[in-house]
């Protein structure tokens, strides 16, 4: 191995991984890639991969090439399964032709020249005359399907020649899944009535016929056919299951889809690359950021340098945006000029683009937060913060508090810790404030931080070097009692406070145990490193102060839900057949419930997925 290359740290990786579904990307020291792969759970998925034993042979050698992976999150693992397969047919990674059976995507065939057509397993060129739905992700969705369809509908799955030579219904029949034309039992019309009900369901227009089922298992439930209601709550979670709505695949052109994210002084654009309506890949860059820069003014010098920058790279006919840009004009012009044919930039989109846009955000704030939260990133921010501290060494454990209520109720202070590796979040803790008065945000901190350091110092526990308060002097003088009472004297204490404007970069730090006040520079290091401990802080208590605030109140989640009241809770409960299986669904699955409309969709998802 070459000793100029860095081994891979997978732990540090691992620490700040996502645990939602998606897609991974492993690549060698010199950027050419090994291995794609798919996750229902992607921090989970990749831990497997750095045992300290159990691991395959073939598995071992592809651990001890990685130097680098990309994440791309998804919306569902469906999604994540076909977006896998497109990048193995496009990239072909040499551990995957070892290990894995690229076959062709598998179809539902529905023959339209037969007064009794069966639904039918379909692989490969599409010769026969009649209905194909799909592609589905594997063939065994193709036949849990089939199996689910011939449940529901009673449509026959035989092959010709079985089906022409019956005198008698088959076993199928017996057992309740076959309505048997063969033998004329059911009418044409009969038949041909099911065969498009089952359509309907294959294109997506399933809302009748889980209605239908919520209907009769509400009736079976009043009749105490509590087998039969729970028969019918498990087909509806199949429904579910079955016809999810894929983004990653779907009918449309070629486009890029660019979406920009800003965080404590860092930036990340995500490229989807899309051909022929199917995402083939996707694309992280980190440019970096000059004073104040706006999401607006980065995209625009993005396009420029990217697209226009050199004459090799193709520029697709349209460019999907996260952010409206005020020069859009100018760049439709000079990329149209460039590839001799119309380019068009749209912000505003809908449908299918509108799914793609919606990955790309969620892919661009992930891994900027992965990127910042780098070792080599904390570590150059830690020595600033020495030199800004004036301390002896960079802070090897920093401790940071946030108070979190809603006019006073369920107020809940939380604790996050960071280390030279990042945060440390098997050590984060909760307070939930008790004994202070309402809306006290003064005796709150008082309060957790009493009892976090009480703790620490009677059990010989390790204490931080540094401790962050997100507030101004009112809560720094508070930790400041509250560490001379328990004469702790070796914790450095500072305050980070939100200036006259609020935003980003603008603030305050009460320093020298509280005796001064500075500002520093927006593109400072030590600020960067300050504000990412004060938004984990900060989001952590947000957190546990809804679940408390929900426990309190005696509410389920679905109560919680913004906009969501006692109908819209019923029909989603009808829909989905539990709350299981709510919060396993997509965007565009629950925006498929008659009464909840796609931003409300999108509302619910990002309540039930808070981390």
């Amino acid at each position: 191995m070459n000793p100029t290359v860095p081994t891979f740290d997978s732990r540090q990786f691992l620490s700040h991984t996502t645990q939602r579904p998606g897609v991974y990307q492993m690549y060698d020291a010199d950027g050419a890639i090994l291995y794609v792969g798919k996750a229902k759970n992607l921090k989970k998925r990749l831990s497997s991969y750095f045992r300290t034993s159990g691991l395959a042979v073939k598995t071992q050698a592809l651990v001890q090439r990685i130097a680098s992976i990309e994440l791309t999150v998804t919306g569902s693992e469906t999604e994540a399964l076909l977006l896998e397969q497109n990048l193995i047919k496009k990239q072909r990674p040499p551990y995957n032709i070892l290990l894995r059976d690229d076959k062709s995507y598998p179809y539902i065939f529905i023959s339209n020249a037969h007064q009794y057509p069966a639904i039918q397993f379909q692989r490969g060129r599409k010769r026969k005359q009649g209905r194909y739905f799909g592609p589905f992700p594997s063939g065994g969705a193709v036949r849990e399907s089939l199996n689910l369809l011939q449940k529901i509908f009673r449509i026959r799955q035989c092959e010709e020649s079985f089906f022409k030579n019956r005198s008698r219904p088959c076993l199928q029949h017996q057992i309740n899944r076959c309505s048997a034309p063969c033998v004329e039992q059911i009418s044409p019309e009969r038949y041909a009535e099911d065969i498009r009900h089952a359509m309907m369901f294959l294109e997506g227009k399933n809302r009748t016929v889980n209605k239908e089922l919520a209907e009769q298992m509400e009736q079976a439930a009043s009749a105490l056919e509590f087998e039969r209601a729970a028969m019918l709550r498990d087909q509806i979670i199949s429904l579910q299951q079955v016809q999810e709505q894929q983004r990653i695949s779907g009918e449309g052109g070629d486009a890029d889809v660019l979406a920009c994210c800003i965080k404590a002084g860092y930036a990340s654009i995500h490229q989807l690359f899309v051909k022929g309506g199917r995402v083939v890949g996707s694309k992280s860059h980190y440019p970096k950021l000059r004073l104040e820069t706006e999401p607006e003014e980065l995209l625009t010098s993005f396009i420029g340098q990217y697209y226009l920058g050199t004459d090799e790279r193709a520029v697709p006919p349209l460019l999907i945006l996260s952010h409206s840009l005020s020069d859009q004009d100018v760049l439709e012009t000079a990329l149209s000029t460039k590839a001799d044919n119309k380019i068009c930039l749209s912000h505003s989109v809908r449908g299918q683009r509108k799914g793609w846009l919606d990955l790309a955000r969620v892919n661009a704030e992930q891994q900027l937060d992965s990127y910042i939260s780098s070792r080599q990133d904390i570590y150059k921010r830690l020595i600033e913060l020495q030199e800004l501290l004036e301390l002896e060494s960079p802070p090897a454990r920093m401790e940071c508090f946030d108070i979190s209520h809603t006019f006073g109720e369920a107020t809940v202070a939380s604790c996050v810790v960071f280390d030279q590796q990042g945060p440390r979040k098997s050590d984060y803790r909760r307070f939930n404030i008790q004994t202070t008065a309402e809306g006290d945000d003064y005796r709150a901190m008082h309060e957790a931080l009493t009892r976090r350091y009480q703790k620490l110092k009677s059990s010989g526990a390790l204490l931080p070097e540094l401790l962050v308060i997100d507030g101004g002097k009112g809560q720094v003088n508070q930790a400041l009692a509250v560490l001379e009472e328990l004469q702790i004297t070796e914790i450095e204490v500072i305050g980070i406070a939100k200036g006259v404007t609020r935003k980003a970069g603008f603030e305050t730090l009460i320093t020298q145990r509280g005796e001064r006040e500075r500002s520093l520079d927006s593109g400072s290091g030590a600020l960067h490193l300050l504000q990412h401990i004060r938004d984990e802080a900060h989001r952590f208590a947000i957190t546990g102060h809804r679940a408390r605030r929900g426990k309190a109140r005696g509410r389920s989640i679905l109560e919680e839900l913004p906009g969501i009241g006692p109908k819209r809770r019923q029909a989603l409960l009808k829909h989905f057949g539990g709350l299981q299986e709510i919060e396993r669904a997509s965007v565009e699955e629950i925006a498929k419930v008659s009464t909840i409309s796609r931003s409300m969709a999108e509302e619910i998802y990002s309540h039930l997925h808070q981390q």
